[in-house]
C-alpha cells in the first residue's frame, strides 16, 4: 500500500532536494495563475475586444445606410453568398426612390427565398455597393465573449505549458542530484572504492 505525505516537500528532509522546493513553489505559482492570471487576462481581452467591436459596428453604421427596396430581379443563376458569417443571401435587381433624385436601381443581397415584388431592407455603402447590414448588439457581444474564451483559454494553455516545461526541469535536475548523492554513497552500501 502506497502511503503520501501532503506537503512533504516544504519540511526538512534529508531526502528533500532543491528541485522539490522549486517544484512546489511551482505549483503555487501555477495555481495563482490559473485562477487568477487566466480569468483576468481573458477579462482584459474581452474588455479590449468589446470597445473595438462596438466602435467597428458604429463606424459601419455611420457609413453604411439603409434602404427600403422593392425587388424587380429574380436571382438568376446566382449562387447564395455568405457575408461575415451571416446568413446565405442572393444577389436580385432591387428598385428604390431615393429623396430628390427620383428612382434607383441596383444588385443587392437579399435573404434566400425573396421573390420579385416583395419589399426588403438592403444596405449599401458610401459607394453605392450592396453590403451586409452593420453588426448588432448582439454580434458584438458574441464577438466580446468569444475573445474573452480563447484568451482566457490560451493563457491557460500557455501556463500549463509552462509548468510542463519546469517539472521537466525540475525533474531532470532531480535525477542528477540523486545521482550525484547516489556516486558519493554507493561505495559504503556496495563495500565497492571507485
Amino acid at each position: 500500500m502506497r502511503t503520501r505525505v501532503r506537503g512533504w516537500r516544504w519540511r526538512p528532509s534529508p531526502l528533500r532536494r532543491r528541485s522539490d522546493i522549486v517544484e512546489a513553489w511551482t505549483v503555487v505559482v501555477i495555481a495563482v495563475l490559473l485562477l487568477v492570471g487566466a480569468p483576468l487576462a481573458g477579462a482584459a481581452a474581452a474588455w479590449w475586444a468589446h470597445g473595438e467591436a462596438r466602435d467597428t459596428a458604429a463606424a459601419q453604421r455611420a457609413e453604411r445606410r439603409q434602404v427600403r427596396a422593392e425587388v424587380v430581379g429574380a436571382a438568376s443563376g446566382s449562387l447564395p453568398t455568405a457575408q461575415g458569417g451571416r446568413t446565405h443571401t442572393r444577389r436580385v435587381t432591387v428598385r428604390w426612390t431615393e429623396p430628390g433624385q427620383g428612382e434607383r436601381t441596383a444588385r443587392a443581397l437579399v435573404p434566400p427565398g425573396t421573390r420579385p415584388g416583395q419589399t426588403v431592407h438592403v444596405w449599401f455603402d458610401s459607394r453605392g455597393r450592396s453590403v451586409a447590414p452593420p453588426p448588432d448588439g448582439f454580434a458584438v457581444w458574441q464577438h466580446t465573449l468569444a475573445m474573452g474564451l480563447c484568451a482566457t483559454g490560451g493563457a491557460v494553455g500557455v501556463v500549463l505549458l509552462a509548468h510542463g516545461v519546469v517539472r521537466h526541469v525540475a525533474m531532470h535536475h532531480r535525477l542528477a542530484e540523486w545521482e550525484r548523492e547516489w556516486a558519493r554513497t554507493e561505495p559504503e552500501w556496495t563495500r565497492r572504492w571507485a
